[in-house]
Order: structure tokens, then C-alpha cells, then sequence
């Protein structure tokens, strides 16, 4: 009768563990990366350059390579930037003068048009460097699935910085979104995937 009672208690206290289990998976909040599984991705936006406007559209005809970031970036944009640069190299000349690079701050306060000139020719002449007002880069950030925050720095010289995804938005030569590579990614697929889609 005693086993029985304690046998009784064990199952009881096994349903409430794996019910609070299944709550939990339930009520997990839903991963920043996996937010761009639900929605559309892509789409033409208008941004200032250096140069002036600049638009997805205009380089119809080439592959586009988007990244959003922004220069003051301590890690994550250098490295991104580099690994696309280096696949990029490897490409013919030919396969290079058609794949166009654009960064995309989500920092206007400090990047200047003029000061992400000169950030992103660091990396490659084959990257534009492209920022807007508040609103334009929410919308541009809503249509490509992307995030970011600021983040005060109370004991930086910095001020603040920016929390922001990381991911290379691939665009084919209609101007449609096809894909896109999460940080991390080696230069040897970048290349591979910049060949499949001029191929096409």
C-alpha cells in the first residue's frame, strides 16, 4: 500500500513536471533569427550615399549583396565585411565588376554618408556605404527581417552601442530577395553562392 502511495505521487509529480515543460517550450519567446521565417523578405528602398541616393533598384541587372550594421561596430561588421571582401576577390574580375556590396548603418546619429564612404572602402571598392533618417531605416530593417537596438554604454567613451542581427541578404538580378547567409559564414560559401546566382 505504501509503494503504491509513493507510486501515485511520483506520477503526479512526473505529469506536473512535464506539463511545465511543455508550457515553458510553449511560452519561449521566439528567436530575433527566427523572425524572418514569417514574413516576406525583400523589397526596393531609397537611401543616402555619399554619392547621393542610392536604390536597390539601380543595380538591377548585378547580384546585391546587403549587410546592416553600422561602422562603430567593435566585431561583428568588421568581420562580416571582410569575409564578403575576400569572396568577393576571389571572384574573375568579369564575376567581381558585377556583385555590388551595400552596408547599411543603422546608426545615423555618427555615420555620416561621408564617414561610411571611407568605412566601407576599407574593405572593398566594391561596397556602398548607405544610411537615412530614422524612419527609412526602420522601414528597410521591417522589410529585410532584421533588428536592432540601442544599448547605453554608462562607462564607455562610446556613448552607446547598437545590438543588431547579423546576416549577408543575397539579391539576384531582378532585385528579388533569394536568400540569405547568417554570421559566421566562410568566405568559400559567400563565393559560391555570388557564382550560383550570377550563373543564373
Amino acid at each position: 500500500m505504501k509503494q503504491l502511495k509513493t507510486l501515485r505521487i511520483l506520477l503526479i509529480l512526473s505529469a506536473c513536471l512535464l506539463a511545465g515543460m511543455v508550457t515553458a517550450f510553449l511560452l519561449k519567446p521566439t528567436p530575433a533569427d527566427s523572425r524572418i521565417s514569417t514574413q516576406k523578405i525583400g523589397g526596393d528602398f531609397t537611401l543616402t550615399s555619399a554619392q547621393g541616393p542610392v536604390s536597390l533598384s539601380d543595380f538591377r541587372g548585378q547580384v546585391a549583396v546587403i549587410y546592416i550594421g553600422y561602422a562603430s561596430c567593435p566585431d561583428v561588421c568588421p568581420t562580416e565585411l571582410a569575409i564578403l571582401s575576400r569572396a568577393m576577390d576571389q571572384l574573375s574580375a568579369k564575376q567581381r565588376s558585377e556583385v555590388q556590396g551595400l552596408f547599411i548603418s543603422v546608426d545615423p546619429e555618427r555615420d555620416t554618408p561621408e564617414r561610411l564612404e571611407k568605412y566601407v572602402n576599407f574593405f572593398s571598392d566594391r561596397l556602398i556605404g548607405v544610411t537615412g533618417t530614422p524612419d527609412q531605416i526602420d522601414q528597410v530593417v521591417r522589410q529585410y527581417g532584421a533588428f536592432y537596438r540601442k544599448v547605453e554604454l554608462d562607462d564607455s567613451a562610446m556613448g552607446y552601442a547598437v545590438d543588431h542581427s547579423s546576416r549577408l541578404y543575397l539579391i539576384d538580378r531582378q532585385g528579388e530577395f533569394v536568400g540569405l547567409l547568417n554570421h559566421g559564414v566562410q568566405p568559400a560559401e559567400v563565393k559560391e553562392r555570388l557564382e550560383s546566382l550570377l550563373n543564373d
